[in-house]
């Protein structure tokens, strides 16, 4: 198994896969190993079958069942090249679920419950820019442009790179944020372009498990009863966007989706937007 997985993990590479969805797929792969106590090479249509079966019937959701499912997909068809061993999968379909949003005095609130600067300013960037949390964690100091008042994302997912706004209020948070907070951090390490904007002590990048659980006592501390996610912050953004008066391809842009279909999500979560169209009842006249 572990020549196959360095097989599949060039191959993923190559495809430009990100690296979350590379370490789910090789997860979906070993299950379907595990559960028949073979290589998947010497498996059969039957053996994937009834392995799906096993899926279902261990309670899995469909966007688990999904994800293990394109590795197996990914491994019979890129790195085997036996395509027939899947062609009769097809990706479970999901309910269509609105995402949660923050209004702006949630977010205030949520944003301000954060007992370190370092978070709050991390996530107050995410809220601000509509960026997914793996792309504010790569972020370094030579992304951020202040003359052009961007910030470039490099690398985001499927490879792509674009721009995001810097907002004037944001650049003052970022500017207190390196000359107070991040430099006491990280006294022993100097800050220099290539350094990572949110970064650790050893160098690296901000650890995104301790961001989540900061998160997630903020919410608790901000009394909110929605499930906040970075992911929220992000819808948050993209909602506030449109009410504001943004054109749904500008919004589009600057979340970086391939498609519009994808963005006019947020049109069905606006609630300032479904206020503003009219009322059949209240054009009629008088009963």
């Amino acid at each position: 198994m572990s020549l196959l997985r360095d097989r599949m993990s060039r191959d993923m590479e190559r495809a430009g896969l990100a690296p979350s969805t590379q370490v789910q797929y090789i997860r979906g792969v070993r299950f379907l190993a595990e559960f028949h106590g073979r290589a998947p090479a010497a498996l059969t249509p039957d053996d994937v079958r009834a392995w799906e079966d096993s899926l279902v019937q261990r309670g899995l959701g469909a966007n688990q069942r999904r994800i293990y499912l394109a590795g197996v997909v990914f491994l019979y068809r890129k790195t085997l090249s036996r395509p027939e061993m899947v062609s009769f999968i097809v990706s479970p379909k999901t309910p269509f679920r609105l995402p949660e949003v923050l209004s702006l005095e949630e977010a205030q609130r949520l944003l301000g419950a954060f007992k370190k600067s370092k978070y709050r300013v991390f996530f107050s960037l995410i809220f601000d820019t509509g960026l997914r949390v793996a792309e504010a964690v790569q972020l370094k100091v030579s992304d951020i442009d202040r003359e052009r008042g961007v910030i470039h994302v490099r690398q985001g997912k499927g490879g792509r790179d674009r721009q995001v706004k810097l907002g004037d209020r944001l650049y003052e948070m970022l500017r207190t944020y390196w000359r107070e907070v991040r430099l006491r951090e990280r006294s022993s390490i100097p800050l220099s372009k290539d350094s990572f904007l949110f970064g650790c002590n050893r160098g690296g990048p901000i650890d995104l498990s301790g961001a989540r659980v900061a998160l997630e006592a903020a919410a608790r501390l901000a009394g909110l009863s929605k499930h906040v996610t970075p992911h929220t912050l992000r819808h948050s953004f993209a909602t506030h966007q449109l009410e504001a008066g943004s054109d749904l391809r500008l919004v589009q842009a600057q979340l970086g989706h391939r498609s519009l279909h994808s963005t006019q999500i947020y049109l069905h979560v606006s609630t300032r937007l479904l206020l503003k169209a009219p009322s059949p009842l209240d054009t009629l006249g008088p009963p």
